[in-house]
């Protein structure tokens, strides 16, 4: 199975994007494709044993700066390693393509080339969080700012069906995120998509708030990409500044340098469980092909396991079980 991997996207690239992909060629039968500058992917390559591993390089000579407006790449970057990678999807010769570049460009590639799945009307990022209970989806948290009903009804639909595929949670709970959990909460947005939830076959909860979003209340957690945005960089920041806390709190005293001896395992496991890296990425979900976009700051962890989730995706028929759910709700739709 082939996966196409932008080698020049993200803060460590190419060297941390390569090794990534090593390691998924070593542990999950995949063939990844490293696309960008082939002399810089040959040299990352060279730091690394990868005699017997399938991997491929396809040349592009350009590349998009992480500030780059998506629109220029799609006038003027069309030799980018993110616009060579999504091509290779479109033209079957590879089944995702993954990237941990400039998240607009993903986006914008992904639409001009790989275009909306049948009956979709906007493709969202949905993203994994851990929560007390295990892990939820958070959909959008980013790719649509301004959103109308039917776009976040089909956020819930493309959300059900990745937590049902992919985290293998059977009938997701699915929550609307809102200022209160009355029925009656909510905006304009909200209090419509409220009702047309209600009349689906989806488990829906109702509304969530923010404080119930990692207290495993809700599988699916669906919200505008503005208010998703927002949600999860403050989520990142807050997890960030937690453990600096702990971390002054504990070297601040000997009693506390002693304690940290004794639950050293426990951070260890706490760090883990909120570090972006073990959950591989986040899916550009709704395109008639497998997108995963991956932090700017990827670890060759993080790249391994985006390499993963692309293949579960693909080999779950995430595509072809959302395209079923939004039919079987057209009316709504």
């Amino acid at each position: 199975m082939k996966i196409a991997v932008d080698a020049m996207g993200g803060d460590d690239a190419p060297a941390s994007i390569v090794h990534g992909a090593i390691e998924a060629a070593r542990d999950f039968d995949v063939e990844p494709i490293l696309v960008g500058d082939q002399q810089a992917i040959e040299k990352a390559l060279s730091q690394h044993d990868i005699k017997g591993l399938p991997l491929s390089i396809v040349h592009a000579s350009q590349q998009v700066g992480m500030e780059e407006l998506p629109s220029s790449v799609v006038r003027k970057k069309r030799d980018s390693s993110i616009w060579v990678a999504t091509r290779l999807v479109k033209e079957g010769q590879a089944v995702a393509v993954i990237s941990a570049g400039n998240t607009g460009a993903s986006m914008a590639t992904g639409l001009f080339n790989l275009r909306p799945l049948s009956g979709v009307e906007r493709p969202a990022i949905a993203t994994p969080l851990p929560t007390l209970s295990g892990t939820a989806i958070m959909i959008d948290v980013g790719a649509n700012v301004d959103c109308k009903p039917v776009h976040l009804f089909q956020f819930a639909i493309m959300g059900q069906i990745y937590a049902e595929k992919i985290l293998g949670i059977a009938n997701p709970r699915v929550g609307l995120l809102s200022i209160g959990g009355e029925d009656t909460k909510g905006n304009e947005l909200t209090k419509e998509v409220f009702k047309m939830l209600k009349k689906s076959n989806l488990q829906f909860i109702g509304n969530v708030e923010g404080r119930d979003v990692y207290s495993g209340a809700a599988d699916v957690i669906v919200c505008d990409g503005f208010i998703g945005n927002v949600a999860l960089k403050i989520s990142e920041g807050l997890s960030d500044a937690m453990i600096q806390f702990l971390k002054t709190e504990i070297l601040a005293s000997t009693s506390g340098r002693l304690g940290y001896a004794l639950l050293k395992t426990a951070f260890a496991r706490f760090r883990k469980k909120v570090d972006y890296a073990e959950y591989g990425g986040a899916p550009l979900l709704g395109l008639d092909g497998i997108s995963i976009i991956c932090h700017g700051h990827s670890s060759a962890l993080a790249i391994k396991n985006a390499i993963r989730v692309a293949k579960e995706s693909y080999v779950q028929g995430v595509n072809r079980h959302i395209k079923d759910l939004i039919a079987s709700h057209m009316e709504l739709c």
